[in-house]
């Protein structure tokens, strides 16, 4: 199914003003990979049918049909394990003594696709039972794509799936067999609730966040959208919020409304935020 420069144009088009990511020449080989499924489904027989018929827009499903084949929803519980480490030993511990007090806990996962990082999150916090006991935890999983986060709102995952990156008694304790199938049980369902929303949307719950993880999602967007993705995040955080990045992502050269931490490697907070003024005075 050869692909003309022409038509990738027009796809990759398609793909950043309804989701703002970028289809770079160097991800545009796997339109072909990407497509191929809902071309079958929908018998179009050629990259260049397909155009015409979004062109002609007499289908308003194909298109959105479209942006869901061309969005990478990569992810698997406790993806790249050190930054969950990180969060278990140094994060969460910090943000449970500074919410002494009021013992509320909000987690916002951006680009969440599945839901196998809110809820890698959500057991995380309840394999430590005695620490969280009595808490309002709340963990918001958020996405473009309608079809992941319905998915991620079911709970249900292949045998596949639950391998990457669970061990045999995670998957004992939080998963209910269900023929060739695994939910998760009621107890971290019941911590997560999954949206479909653009991460240039007003975020879930304006500066009521303490801790958002946005990961491998700021990759695809161009400078000007990955500073607006930026502005909005940063009015999602309390004051003394974190933000969590993927591991090829940073704030430094992309916005000034956010700085390293540096007590905690890869964790960011708000420029001028309570916790930017303690380490600005030392105390």
């Amino acid at each position: 199914m050869a692909i003309s420069d022409s038509s990738s144009r027009i796809l990759a088009g398609l793909l950043e003003a309804r989701t703002g990511q970028q289809l770079t020449m160097s991800r545009r080989w796997r339109i072909e990979t990407a497509l191929s499924g809902l071309m079958r489904q929908r018998k179009i027989a050629s990259i260049d049918e397909l155009i015409t018929l979004l062109v002609m827009n007499r289908d308003a499903r194909l298109s959105d049909e479209v942006i869901e084949a061309l969005l990478n929803n990569e992810t698997y519980f406790f993806r790249d394990r050190a930054p969950f480490d990180m969060l278990q030993r140094e994060l969460l511990p910090a943000v449970r003594n500074a919410r002494l007090a009021e013992r509320k806990l909000a987690i916002w996962s951006a680009g969440c696709s599945t839901g196998q990082e809110a809820y890698s999150i959500a057991m995380m916090i309840a394999e430590d039972p005695l620490a969280w006991a009595g808490w309002e935890i709340e963990i918001v999983g958020t996405d473009v794509s309608r079809t992941v986060t319905d998915r991620a709102r079911e709970g249900i995952f292949t045998h596949f799936e639950v391998q990457r990156g669970l061990g045999i008694q995670q998957t004992i304790r939080w998963f209910e067999e269900r023929g060739d199938q695994w939910a998760v049980v009621d107890q971290i369902r019941d911590m997560v609730r999954f949206e479909a929303r653009n991460l240039f949307d007003a975020p879930p719950r304006p500066g009521q966040f303490d801790l958002i993880l946005c990961r491998n999602v700021l990759l695809y967007f161009c400078n000007a959208k990955r500073r607006d993705a930026f502005d909005r995040m940063a009015s999602a955080l309390k004051p003394d919020g974190g933000l969590l990045l993927g591991a090829g992502e940073t704030v430094i050269g992309q916005t000034e409304r956010f700085a390293a931490d540096r007590s905690m490697r890869g964790i960011y907070r708000l420029a001028g935020g309570r916790d930017a003024d303690r380490r600005a005075t030392g105390s």
